[in-house]
């Protein structure tokens, strides 16, 4: 129909998020990175990368704490599931050492 527009009919107008293949919203997170200040220029991959970067972290600390919950016997994913895959892993371990989970009681070494 000619007097008609849409998103679907134009293959040109695609976010950056859906143009990356992400979850997680690239705009956003540019917005978030413009507000903090935490550098006077920003590049327009930058977010794109951290948003990448946080999506894979989110998607593998689900991974584990989903096979966590298998090995367990339960059927929720909790906070203290979480900790527990994080914590199991090495890299994450050492990337979430100075973290705290809400609601979990921190690890006694």
């Amino acid at each position: 129909m000619p007097g008609r527009r849409g998103r679907r009919g134009s293959p040109g107008r695609r976010s950056r998020t859906a143009r990356a293949e992400l979850s997680f919203s690239v705009s956003h997170m540019e917005r978030l990175l413009r507000e903090g200040h935490y550098a006077q220029r920003l590049s327009s991959s930058a977010p794109v990368y951290l948003v990448a970067i946080i999506q894979y972290l989110t998607a593998r600390v689900l991974e584990l704490a989903g096979h966590e919950a298998q090995n367990s016997g339960r059927r929720r994913l909790t906070p203290e599931l979480e900790d527990v895959a994080a914590r199991s892993n090495a890299l994450l371990s050492d990337f979430f050492r100075t973290s705290t989970i809400s609601q979990v009681a921190p690890a006694q070494h």
